[in-house]
């Protein structure tokens, strides 16, 4: 199997990684030293942003914003599969039906940074073939553990376990006051400790995630109930969430 990644970044090179025993690599990013670095380390080509070869296999793993114009341009290359890696699934399961409608298409969501792999990786199977499925046993004997949904399904979830908790942790650090370490409780320090993790990453990504999914005013929205509550509504709203 041969394989085009469209994209050097972080999760563009995880997936070469991941399947580079399996398949032939190829990349190609707008930035061309990025693509030469990538393929170099799993013994891959590098390729012209322009190039009209087609792959076994086409991997989109650009930003959230641009997955639909890079689908557009690279799901056509695909002989067999086109997949994304782009973090959401309604747009980009839409893009590559259009783009690919005679090709299998699936849309991968590796719920880790690509550094902490293996992990879960949430699955939607727009159009399975044999091709999708051993793209899948690739993963599975990686170690991660693969599970189907929908996209509207991913991307509820995403308003949650992304956006609103990026929400909640990032509004922590801005109202927070720097205090002595034996001051921290367990709550405090876990809470540090996630800010610390949070804002280690890319704030590109992270401002993609805000952008394209909306769960942070219902954080807002909560956090202005607790601030409001009195003595007995604060014991409903915490015996409620108990």
């Amino acid at each position: 199997m041969n394989v085009l990644v469209v994209g050097a970044g972080a999760m563009g090179r995880w997936f070469a990684r991941t399947v580079r025993d399996a398949a032939a690599v190829a990349f190609t990013d707008t930035d061309p030293a990025s693509a030469r670095a990538a393929a170099d380390a799993v013994d891959g080509r590098a390729v012209p942003t322009d190039t009209d070869e087609a792959f076994d296999v086409v991997c989109i793993a650009v930003p959230m914003p641009a997955a639909r114009v890079a689908i557009e341009q690279y799901g056509p290359l695909a002989t067999e599969a086109v997949v994304d890696v782009t973090g959401s699934m309604r747009d980009p399961v839409a893009a590559m039906r259009e783009a690919a409608p005679d090709a299998a298409r699936m849309s991968l969501h590796p719920l880790f940074a690509p550094d902490n792999a293996p992990g879960n990786v949430a699955v939607v199977t727009d159009s399975g073939d044999e091709t999708t499925d051993a793209l899948l046993d690739v993963l599975r004997e990686a170690g991660c553990d693969c599970f189907e949904t929908t996209p509207a399904e991913h991307d509820e979830a995403m308003q949650t376990v992304q956006a609103g908790a990026h929400t909640a942790i990032l509004a922590f650090a801005l109202a927070a006051d720097s205090v002595p370490d034996e001051f921290q409780t367990p709550v405090s320090q876990g809470l540090y400790d996630l800010v610390e993790q949070v804002t280690g990453g890319d704030p590109h990504v992270y401002a993609d995630i805000q952008r394209a999914f909306d769960g942070a005013e219902p954080v807002a929205d909560a956090a202005g109930r607790i601030a409001d509550a009195d003595y007995e509504e604060f014991q409903r709203l915490y015996d409620a969430l108990s």
